[in-house]
């Protein structure tokens, strides 16, 4: 009978792959975790500290290094961070040497709301509370009724992108019809924005306006500027 040692040393080798994967998965899942690695996705200042993103993560254990592999569930961890008002999505990840990571990336504030309690309005147009570690420094929306958030967010992230709106408004009041009023950082000038609608045309009618007068030295005459009329813009003096 002829042996086939190609066979056998095929089975051999293949056996001997087998055993060490399954020694080195063993030995791996055993391992305790090192450390924490938490990274923010956005260049935003944190509205959320790596402390409390640590606690989310642990939990009850007293450090990280007392953590078994084998014991983490990890859709777990991610559903506790998500909880967490101040955060809009989150992956967490183990690496083979026992680093426990977690990617954040946090809610953008771009307005805040006078309310009772105040809140921001984030990029979604959903509520968010406010934050006990950092203060965004957005636009302050009063309102005579109650806010049509999908209304207003379209132009809230048209001001926030555009670098001489951003610095320049301060404020919106919404009116029970809609209308919207700007308030302005540095001048007594109201400006009617009416509905928010044809945002990018107004826009651009207002810095034309407010450079013109600007350079003229006038600005400081007007009282009012309203852009509700197409391209005609109506001001009024003091």
């Amino acid at each position: 009978m002829r042996v086939n040692w190609d066979l056998i040393k095929f089975v051999i080798v293949g056996g001997l792959v087998v055993f060490l994967y399954s020694f080195t998965k063993q030995r791996n899942q055993a391992r305790n975790l090192t450390k924490i690695e938490i990274d923010f996705l956005d260049d935003n200042p944190p509205f959320i500290t790596r402390n409390t993103v640590n606690k989310l993560l642990i939990q009850n254990n007293d450090s990280v290094t007392s953590i078994g592999k084998e014991t983490l569930v990890l859709n777990e961890m991610e559903s506790r961070l998500l909880e967490n008002p101040m955060i809009r999505d989150a992956e967490v990840f183990i690496t083979v040497d026992g680093v426990l990571g977690a990617t954040i990336e946090q809610r953008k504030p771009i307005a805040r709301v006078a309310a009772s309690p105040n809140y921001y309005l984030d990029a979604d147009g959903k509520k968010m509370p406010l934050s006990s570690v950092y203060t965004a420094r957005v636009p302050l929306i009063t309102a005579a009724s109650t806010l049509q958030f999908d209304r207003i967010t379209p132009m809230l992230l048209k001001l926030h992108e555009d670098e001489f709106m951003k610095s320049s408004v301060i404020g919106l009041h919404v009116k029970r019809d809609g209308n919207i009023v700007l308030r302005l950082r540095k001048h007594d000038l109201k400006v009617f924005f009416g509905k928010p609608s044809a945002i990018d045309k107004k826009f651009q009618n207002f810095k034309a306006f407010y450079k013109k007068t600007k350079m003229d030295k006038m600005l400081s005459e007007y009282a009012s500027v309203n852009l509700e009329f197409g391209n005609q813009v109506v001001a009024t003096k003091k």
